[in-house]
């Protein structure tokens, strides 16, 4: 997220740290607009970025780059590229966000983070560079800037980069992608990227460059071809979009996850294992496998897909936690979030008892729409909390929301009373689902797993 400097912030040149708390405090003091996100985008520019990579000798140019965006699915989708391209036998760096426990989880190769002595000494580098840049660096031009700089020391074989917000002023943008993917469009972030899907699809639009290998996840005619004719006006060497060009054939339960049949324009892979719950991650896997292809050039071998996707985890996306009740949880924050997570909810967690949510939002969602969601699901009452965040939506406005819609509502705001209540009162039949905010989702899994452990 690449933004204005802040009036009144002042560079602290004296920075300096030797373990982990230091460094992200350093990291800390810097303005964060993933959790004060601005109104609307005030002088877009890539300049600090471009500057901060000069002075650390374009790190970002030494290897090749998949560079992912889309509204929804794009850690999914990143996550099944990366052990696609390890199972191929590459060294992989992997930038996502946000994190769910840790910061280090962003910043991974071969999908082990980074660890935290290294965090440290990359920061570290980064502070005593930071002087040097015209402008007062954002936290997640930092970590970006961590990110590929890490990469290069490391000499990965290639980089998977999953764009914070948007795309053309992102500050991942500074990359030139080998290959470049959009994995679908709805409405979020709209006070940033603009009121309408075309706003927002020309936004991220701007990851295309030339010579660029496009793949497009998104379906709605007339949203993929403007995505398409923008990646053919930058020059973009290939453009494939789903589905005419990139298919899940078919797309079955399994257990733990899925099984589906992928079409490409190079290859057909059948009866791939996907440890991930939801048809959605059938659409991602198709367009992360078509990405993989259009990385190499070339077909695959459809036992080393095989091996790749089998070995995708990604934390927070319906997760299961608990068994007895059964307790899953939920990255969805949209309202198109909250519709793939209904349609995964009655499809593969029906439960002979009842279903209550553990919510929590952030300003700028509408809750009336997302909670429709849930009750089309089956929830029937929902327990209120508020994600530990400046942007948090008040609790009561959430309540108010899911009391119109006739559900049942109790407000707690903390995230771990909220979610021990749910479950405490639970039967062994029911179901628990966790979901609204990745800040909640994170909260939740860190005291779900410490009750566990």
């Amino acid at each position: 997220m690449t933004d204005a400097t802040i009036p009144g912030q002042r560079r602290d040149a004296s920075a300096s740290f030797d373990d982990l708390p230091g460094a992200l405090a350093w990291l800390d003091s810097h303005v964060n607009f993933e959790s004060t996100m601005p109104s609307r985008r005030a002088l877009p520019t890539l300049d600090r970025m471009a500057d901060l990579m000069s002075v650390l000798a374009d790190p970002h140019r030494t290897y090749p780059v998949v560079h992912i965006t889309g509204t929804n699915g794009k850690g999914s989708t990143a996550a099944m590229v990366t052990e696609v391209l390890v199972a191929h036998g590459l060294s992989v760096g992997t930038y996502t966000s946000p994190n769910l426990t840790r910061v280090n989880e962003r910043i991974a190769r071969n999908g082990e983070p980074i660890d935290d002595a290294t965090l440290v000494a990359v920061l570290a580098g980064l502070a005593a560079v930071e002087p040097m840049v015209a402008g007062r660096l954002t936290r997640f031009e930092l970590l970006t800037a961590a990110a590929y700089a890490w990469f290069a020391d490391e000499a990965v074989d290639a980089a998977v980069v999953e764009v914070g917000v948007g795309g053309r002023w992102d500050c991942t943008n500074v990359v030139d992608s080998d290959v470049a993917v959009v994995t679908n469009i709805s409405f979020d972030h709209t006070d940033v990227l603009g009121p309408t899907l075309v706003d927002i699809a020309t936004d991220k639009s701007g990851i295309f460059k030339p010579s660029s290998r496009v793949v497009i996840g998104e379906t709605d005619p007339a949203i993929a071809s403007l995505l398409a004719g923008a990646a053919r006006q930058v020059g973009a060497e290939s453009v494939w979009v789903r589905p005419q060009d990139v298919r899940c054939r078919a797309n079955r339960m399994a257990v733990g996850g899925r099984l589906v049949d992928i079409e490409t324009p190079l290859g057909r892979y059948d009866d791939l294992f996907v440890p991930l719950h939801g048809a959605h991650q059938g659409d991602n896997a198709a367009v992360a496998v078509a990405a993989a292809e259009a990385f190499f050039g070339s077909a695959l071998d459809p036992a080393v897909v095989s091996e790749g996707l089998a070995a995708v985890t990604v934390p927070g996306r319906l997760e299961v936690i608990g068994r007895h009740p059964l307790v899953v949880i939920d990255g969805a924050h949209n309202v198109a979030g909250m519709t793939v997570l209904s349609r995964a909810l009655v499809e593969e967690f029906a439960v002979p008892g009842a279903a209550v949510a553990v919510v929590g939002m952030l300003r700028g969602r509408d809750p009336v729409a997302m909670l429709e969601q849930l009750l089309s699901a089956g929830v029937r009452s929902v327990v209120v909390c508020e994600p530990d965040s400046p942007r948090a939506l008040p609790a009561e406005v959430v309540a108010e929301a899911g009391a119109g819609l006739g559900l049942a509502v109790e407000v707690v705001g903390d995230v771990g009373e909220a979610v021990s209540m749910a479950v405490g009162r639970a039967m062994v039949d029911d179901l628990v689902i966790v979901c609204g905010s990745f800040y909640v989702v994170g909260a939740a899994r860190a005291a779900l797993l410490a009750v566990e452990h």
